[in-house]
């Protein structure tokens, strides 16, 4: 991926809070829900119940599709994402409690709930292995296809670490 779809990637993720995802219901219908997630770099976390149909969906297939984007009054100014990804939840103690810690600096009026107890609300890790970013001030309907490859989710981490502690 190069550095500017990186960058516009990333920062299209740190611009926005809700993402919509789908998840492949055991009768082959795509079942779509908004939830609310935190990234760093291209890695998205996000809570889901356990009791959840998209936690059980995912536990079954673990591919997901995601789109963000905003409203816009201006469809030549329309900018979002398509992912295809891989959620998986997070059984590491470790990576869970990093993980928490970038989402509650995200939505930081949760930070007196603290972290909820995974057993009930584990926190997934979701991979992009392909990416679609929208850009519609290069025309209407354009959009850029991209894989990721492992070095780009490092790139990205280790600048998104640079940039918080900078």
């Amino acid at each position: 991926m190069n550095n500017d779809l990186r960058n516009l990637t990333v920062r299209l993720l740190d611009e926005h809070r809700i993402m919509t995802i789908a998840t492949n219901r055991r009768d082959g219908w795509p079942q779509a829900t908004v939830v609310g997630y935190a990234n760093d770099g291209l890695t998205i976390y996000c809570f889901v119940s356990r009791l959840s149909q998209k936690f059980v969906n995912i536990t079954r297939d673990n591919r997901v599709s995601i789109a963000i984007a905003g409203d816009f009054s201006d469809p030549l100014q329309i900018k979002g994402l398509s992912l295809a990804a891989k959620a998986v939840p997070l059984e590491e103690k470790n990576e869970f409690a990093r993980a928490c810690e970038v989402f509650l600096k995200r939505y930081p009026e949760y930070a007196s709930w603290g972290c909820p107890d995974p057993k009930i609300a584990p926190m997934l890790r979701i991979t992009p292995e392909i990416i679609s970013v929208l850009d519609y001030s290069k025309g209407f309907g354009h959009s850029d296809l991209v894989s990721v490859s492992p070095s780009d989710l490092t790139a990205t981490q280790s600048r998104s670490n640079w940039l918080a502690s900078a």
